[in-house]
């Protein structure tokens, strides 16, 4: 209990003092006192002040060893990891290969109860609300399939939810009789009210669930989930916020979007092990909400998925110490700004249009741009062949376009040399 205690402790202040010895590898506490120093330099600035230091963002960019062979432009799928969570992956897998029947279960996993301290800190909840998980999906596969729904009933959700979402209320919809109902919000909204009304006007009396993604993940659209969960309140309909691309991206709490159930991955903008994820159940909701996989238990019952590896759970610790010494509002500050940097060189160029809102309270990392007169899929194709610059044409019913998104690890270089091709394209139009 005094080891778990220790590191519980350290989780809730990293970035602030440095007992990593007893808990990491040496090279895992070299890399993080690196992240710590540079810190230091900018505590005194703004979170938008230190977003504009290049020297600082440098120290962060060398704590990724991604190639610079390849700009890559789309992490909104998936992110790579920065070195000191690598190394502790692979430190927690050689542990867990000795003896692995009693260090696996016996000494590995019962650290995770740390992690879900350290998590229900980063998202201001209770810890026995948060289940550790493998990706977004899965969390909010346990919701969508573990609700009680009747025939007849309703889940609102928008035409913009992420496809698995969708096809999961489908599915419940054609073996059960649910009624799954979506609305169109615009690409993108003159302002936050206007999705507010979007969902107001879809609610019936027959709405039982609202489904919402906190950030729409083809368009980078940051929602008024906070106005939504508190209308859906009022007439007693229940509220679930996919949060797979706001955790760990922008800083929020709990408390600022009073969701009743929230699931995210971690793998994404907390830069944790692929395969992580987690999962938020509102404490008296937690018994009438059934698991995917038979259990009998509290926020646990969640995590019953069989034998797994203990690592990549326990590595997500170093994911949190990573984010925290860089501290949340200023990681944010940085993806907004390098976002309107590319953003802002390509507004005024002829023939390119925005489906993401400039506005700073609708977007942060995740931006959506079009070429009229092409198509997005022969772009992304001419980007990656000839200047090895990767990015995900979008082909909506409703829109089309090209989803940029940079990382903390981005250079304005590599943002300088996407920027020149889109202006040549918009200019000239793709090589033949």
């Amino acid at each position: 209990m005094d080891t778990v205690r220790t590191r519980r402790d350290f989780l809730s202040i990293a970035g602030k003092s440095l007992g990593l010895a007893a808990l990491s590898s040496a090279s895992v506490a070299s890399l993080l006192r690196n992240v710590e120093a540079a810190s230091k330099n900018v505590a005194h600035l703004t979170p938008d002040e230190a977003a504009t230091d290049e020297d600082y963002w440098a120290t962060i960019q060398n704590s990724f060893s991604v190639t610079r062979g390849i700009i890559n432009l789309n992490n909104g799928g998936v992110s790579p990891s920065p070195r000191i969570v690598t190394e502790a992956l692979v430190r927690y897998i050689w542990e867990q290969e000795d003896a692995t029947a009693y260090t696996m279960w016996q000494i590995l996993e019962p650290q995770s109860e740390t992690i879900r301290t350290g998590l229900a800190e980063l998202f201001g909840c209770d810890r026995e609300e948060i289940a550790i998980t493998r990706n977004a999906s899965e969390s909010l596969e346990i919701l969508l399939m573990g609700m009680d729904l009747k025939p007849g009933d309703e889940i609102l959700t928008t035409t913009q939810d992420y496809p698995r979402m969708l096809t999961t209320l489908r599915q419940r919809e054609k073996r059960e009789g649910l009624k799954l109902k979506l609305i169109q919000i615009p690409i993108p909204p003159k302002n936050l009210t206007e999705i507010t009304a979007a969902f107001e006007k879809g609610i019936t009396d027959r709405t039982r669930l609202i489904l919402m993604s906190h950030m729409i993940n083809i368009t980078g659209q940051i929602t008024p989930v906070k106005a939504v969960c508190d209308l859906a309140r009022t007439r007693g309909i229940e509220t679930i916020v996919d949060g797979a691309h706001s955790f760990a991206q922008f800083d929020f709490k709990q408390k600022d979007i009073g969701c009743d159930y929230f699931g995210t991955s971690l793998h994404k903008w907390l830069y944790a092990p692929k395969g992580t994820g987690m999962l938020y159940v509102k404490r008296d909701k937690i018994d009438k909400l059934w698991p995917l996989m038979a259990a009998e238990s509290d926020i646990r019952k969640f995590e019953e998925i069989g034998t797994h590896s203990a690592a990549p759970k326990l590595a997500i610790g170093e994911a949190l110490l990573f984010h925290n010494g860089i501290g949340g509002k200023r990681k944010e500050a940085r993806l907004r700004y390098l976002s309107r940097y590319w953003m802002n060189r390509l507004k005024d160029v002829p023939k390119i249009r925005f489906n993401t809102s400039f506005d700073p309270n609708q977007s942060c990392a995740i931006a959506n741009v079009h070429i009229d007169g092409t198509n997005p899929e022969a772009v992304v194709k001419y980007l990656f062949d000839k200047h090895h610059i990767f990015t995900v044409p979008i082909m909506h019913q409703e829109f089309q376009g090209i989803r940029i998104t940079p990382n903390v690890y981005t250079t304005l270089q590599e943002l300088d040399r996407f920027c020149d091709q889109m202006e040549l394209i918009a200019r000239k139009g793709l090589p033949t």
